[in-house]
């Protein structure tokens, strides 16, 4: 493409709440005045069907949860995303605006650098319906929180019988997501762009369970001898979907993959740095 084209880009700022949609309103004027940018079209809440747009760039704002949106809503046509931090943590909204601003002209001209991630596809297979199949980014959780019960999670790799999980469930996760639910459960950090899975149980009743990190090329098998009431398939944190006996869940990579734009002087341990407040080594006294 060549730098004097416009840049075409879309804008999602669906969230409902007066942060991003006060957001957009501020920087709506400094976007449609950049030259070099083509505003190809704008979702503030009303949904968009992306196989009819052609675009280089997404931005997102909000948090991490509109982009896992944004990604589900892309489905087969992924584009980079850009985020723009509007809600808290924000591992991979990791613009603020002041910091979109100041970068728009750079973004115009291209100059930022698209990574891609990997993407699970989630089966759930249940006797007597048609298999349900879901994108995601982050994880895919089994969680027995609303049973108030320790629940057992059979985990096969490929066909192979691996290990049961006893606890409060298990959590399969992408490197993205690794420092999403599976960092609180007490999961590794992986960077963004390995090619793999963490496995991490949910407060395990058994010492020797620890995370189990394997490649993604794997097909990642999940059933549970039993589904007391409240028991839930999770995926995003945003999909809920209650389990019965005899369900089965597959884990594989997806077709597509997940289009992070970085401007250059943002890092991964940088941000790991600023949103987890690493401090290096302790600052240890005389």
């Amino acid at each position: 493409m060549s730098a004097s084209t416009p840049l075409k880009l879309i804008v999602i700022a669906a969230h409902s709440s007066p942060r991003v949609q006060n957001g957009w309103r501020e920087l709506e004027p400094c976007v449609r005045a950049e030259r070099n940018i083509k505003l190809v079209a704008v979702d503030d809440g009303g949904g968009l069907d992306f196989s009819r747009r052609k675009a280089e760039l997404v931005v997102v704002l909000g948090g991490d949860g509109a982009i896992l949106r944004a990604c589900r809503q892309m489905g087969s046509k992924q584009l980079p995303i850009l985020g723009v931090n509007l809600g808290r943590l924000g591992f991979l909204a990791d613009l603020s605006p002041d910091e979109f601003r100041d970068n728009l002209h750079n973004i115009a001209a291209r100059k930022f650098q698209v990574v891609e991630h990997l993407m699970f596809e989630c089966e759930l297979a249940r006797r007597g319906a048609a298999a349900q199949r879901f994108l995601g980014l982050n994880e895919v959780a089994v969680t027995s929180a609303a049973a108030m019960r320790m629940i057992d999670v059979h985990l096969a790799v490929d066909d192979e019988p691996v290990t049961t999980y006893s606890g409060d469930g298990l959590i399969v996760s992408t490197p993205v997501g690794s420092t999403a639910h599976s960092l609180s459960a007490g999961g590794p950090i992986l960077r963004q762009d390995l090619q793999a899975f963490v496995i991490t149980p949910i407060c395990p009743h058994t010492l020797t369970n620890r995370p189990l990190v394997d490649s993604a090329d794997c097909v990642y098998t999940l059933t549970l001898p039993e589904t007391p009431r409240g028991t839930t398939l999770i995926i995003d944190g945003q999909i809920k979907l209650p389990l019965e006996p005899g369900d089965v869940i597959r884990i594989r990579r997806a077709p597509v993959s997940f289009q992070l734009a970085k401007i250059p002087q943002y890092s991964y341990y940088g941000t790991l740095h600023r949103k987890l407040g690493w401090g290096g080594q302790p600052n240890y006294q005389k």
